[in-house]
């Protein structure tokens, strides 16, 4: 019988998942935000058009509103941008790593045996940029799924033949065990 320990890990000697040198997305996905963003902002100074020339008691404010909507473009695009500039991904030996956010940054890992399925998805917008987008599905539940938009699509391609060639050698690793 194993006698039983419970060592504690040196916390220095643990691989720094900060020091990884990450892929941001391709520049041209910022176009497709772009779009998409004004597609947004189109329907929604439609709406607010379309309010404001309807409701007698808001022509008052239609400056206002206007000054509001104009902000908030402002903002969105602001935000999306600094956004776009702090994503970025690592396909690593073991492991994918993602990274995005800007006020509460967030660092996802996912160990390669841990991948169940994965997707290649082209939007509309996307497509005309020659653009993909992988969808990495854990058996994590929804917590642990990467969607990382913005890759060119042959390398996107390239990566979800890597990552379903690496699935077939750990299942038929764990098939042999």
């Amino acid at each position: 019988m194993q006698e039983f320990t419970n060592e504690t890990f040196d916390l220095e000697s643990l691989p720094k998942y900060q020091e990884i040198e990450l892929t941001a997305p391709h520049p041209s996905y910022w176009k497709v935000i772009v779009i998409n963003i004004i597609i947004f902002l189109f329907f929604l100074g439609a709406g607010l058009t379309s309010l404001v020339l309807l409701a007698e008691d808001l022509k008052v404010s239609s400056y206002i509103i206007l000054s509001s909507y104009l902000a908030f473009a402002f903002l969105l695009f602001l935000l999306y941008r600094a956004s776009f500039k702090k994503r970025g991904f690592a396909l690593r030996e073991k492991d994918i790593v993602y990274k995005s956010g800007i006020i509460a940054e967030t660092t996802t890992i996912v160990p390669l045996n841990r991948i169940q399925h994965v997707a290649l998805d082209e939007g509309l917008f996307s497509r005309i940029f020659k653009l993909g987008k992988l969808q990495i599905f854990t058996a994590g539940g929804q917590t642990g799924h990467l969607h990382i938009a913005g890759i060119e699509i042959e390398k996107a391609k390239s990566i979800k033949e890597l990552l379903l060639r690496k699935l077939d050698h750990i299942e038929t690793l764990t098939e042999n065990q």
